[in-house]
């Protein structure tokens, strides 16, 4: 059981012991189902994802027989997270009732939470098993990811425009819709291809991971890719999720600068942030890190990008990601018509891989599916990331623990003195 779950005000030493030793036995939400008694196992290539292998692989990746995976090495030193003293309790409302972090750590599947104020650890905490070093697996999270690479390669020369085409880089898509399709518009999600995503195992998104895993009669990922053809939309003119097109960014990376996902990422993020911990990337059949959905982190990395994202792209005194490019990911007034908050969804808005939040104060979320989340709030300096193993992909199949964790995110902010007013 995580220490500090509950702060038990008792007197006398043999009370104490005895409310201990009931904490520390208290039952984890669906610990069984999860794998628990099994001693969360990893599974295989073929059943990875599933029950009652989640907690396992998900936390370890690199270790499930079948996958392929490259490392992320970090540098000689990290930037420790200290404690912050005396923390506020936290506290959140949901379905009008008071609630603690210790309430929603009992009522959610989560397997990592961490709280930071100014790069301070304001509450931190692992669930079924999990340690410190876990790598974390990220799903979409790992998109924002890949947008920050975009940033720097642009501001390296690597690409000369957001508005080239993703054909002037990746060679193999040249004349296909997703090859005519520029970078800003990938970055957007709004090719005005239609593209499916429904994690229903039919989907396109279902075919595009099949295809990445090598199973056989899918093809190549590039053959899926160069499959879609319809269109929605004209291109650049509406937001629609379609994590094929984060999977292209992910190819024009690696065409422009000629070097894996995964030493870009240790040369231009993990090591000038001081990642604490080796990271991960999934590769493709195809050698190719899967930069929609691949990406794998200790929780303490995860609120170290966090940080990185908090303090605009700095690092210190060094520009790690261009200030003026995470604007343009992640301010609602930055985005065109139909891209904000409530315009692109009912509620979030969506920037350069980033999801944007209708909040006065400049607020937005790395999300992925099954519960992976990262917010942050530059200006009061508020990063809260959630690894988790929920058991539906998407709030289109369960919308309560996402109701739940916004309004966690809400109460985190509230006890921390951020800005919640909406926007």
């Amino acid at each position: 059981m995580t220490v500090g779950l509950r702060r038990w005000a008792v007197s006398g030493a043999v009370a104490a012991a005895c409310l201990f030793a009931v904490s520390a036995v208290r039952a984890e939400p669906d610990e069984q189902h999860l794998g628990k008694d099994k001693g969360y196992p990893l599974g295989d290539a073929r059943s990875w994802y599933f029950n009652p292998n989640r907690v396992g692989a998900w936390s370890a990746l690199d270790r499930v027989p079948g996958l392929q995976t490259r490392s992320v090495p970090r540098g000689e030193a990290f930037t420790p997270l200290l404690k912050a003293a005396n923390p506020p309790e936290i506290r959140y409302h949901y379905q009008n009732r008071a609630l603690t972090l210790a309430d929603y750590l009992e009522r959610q599947r989560a397997t990592g939470l961490l709280i930071l104020k100014n790069g301070e650890i304001v509450a931190e905490h692992y669930r079924y098993g999990r340690k410190d070093a876990a790598r974390f697996i990220s799903f979409s999270m790992a998109k924002s990811v890949t947008s920050m690479l975009v940033g720097i390669a642009q501001e390296r020369g690597h690409i000369a425009s957001l508005d080239d085409k993703a054909e002037k880089y990746v060679k193999p898509l040249a004349g296909s819709p997703y090859g005519g399709t520029s970078i800003r518009h990938l970055l957007r999600m709004s090719s005005g291809l239609t593209y499916t995503e429904r994690y229903d195992g039919k989907d396109d998104n279902a075919r595009l991971w099949r295809a990445s895993a090598g199973v056989p009669g899918a093809g190549s990922p590039l053959e899926m890719l160069r499959s879609i053809t319809e269109r929605h939309a004209p291109p650049g003119e509406k937001f629609s999720y379609a994590s094929a097109e984060t999977d292209v960014l992910g190819r024009v990376l690696a065409a422009a600068t000629g070097r894996t996902l995964a030493d870009l990422t240790s040369d231009w993020l993990w090591q000038p942030m001081g990642a604490e911990h080796e990271a991960l990337w999934g590769v493709s059949v195809d050698g190719q890190e899967q930069a929609q959905a691949g990406f794998n982190a200790s929780l303490r990395d995860w609120g170290r990008l966090g940080m990185l994202l908090a303090n605009d792209g700095r690092v210190g005194d060094r520009q790690v990601v261009p200030r003026e490019y995470l604007l343009d990911a992640t301010d609602t007034r930055r985005q065109p018509a139909g891209f904000g908050p409530r315009a692109a969804t009912p509620y979030f808005g969506y920037g350069y891989q980033f999801w944007l939040l209708p909040m006065r104060t400049r607020t937005f979320v790395l999300q992925g599916i099954h519960g992976q989340a990262t917010y942050v709030q530059p200006a009061t300096g508020i990063v809260l990331v959630l690894t988790s193993v929920w058991e539906k992909a998407s709030g289109r199949q369960d919308l309560q623990p996402y109701e739940e964790r916004g309004a966690l995110w809400q109460g985190v902010a509230a006890s921390l003195g951020g800005d919640i007013s909406p926007d």
